[in-house]
């Protein structure tokens, strides 16, 4: 079994579990990865919360929050330095296309 360590794979986590669930997701990490920088180009300057991602995309914010890591670490996608309010009103970042941050 050949599994990439993060940011080109699942993070692998502490626990027995948190293992077990990185190395099931390994197949399709990078699936959704795809997934969220196409969304995120696709916004352009004005770029999406992670959940504004999670919505545009249908894909529940707690499966797409640890693509965003991953993208930013691969310096993919950016901290725009932009702020909006998320569903529980507070601040969250707003990530746009590109490297650097």
């Amino acid at each position: 079994m050949n599994i990439q360590s993060y940011p080109h794979g699942a993070a692998d986590g502490a626990t027995d579990t948190s293992r077990r669930a990185a190395r099931s997701l390994d197949v399709g990490v990078s699936r959704l990865q795809r997934i969220a920088l196409v969304a995120i180009r696709e916004a352009g300057g004005r770029g999406l919360t992670t959940h504004e991602l999670a919505a545009r995309v249908n894909i529940h914010r707690d499966t797409m929050q640890p693509r965003t890591s991953e993208l930013r670490k691969r310096g993919l996608i950016r901290d725009s330095g932009g702020r909006r309010h998320n569903f529980s009103g507070k601040f969250a970042i707003v990530w746009i296309a590109g490297g650097g941050s």
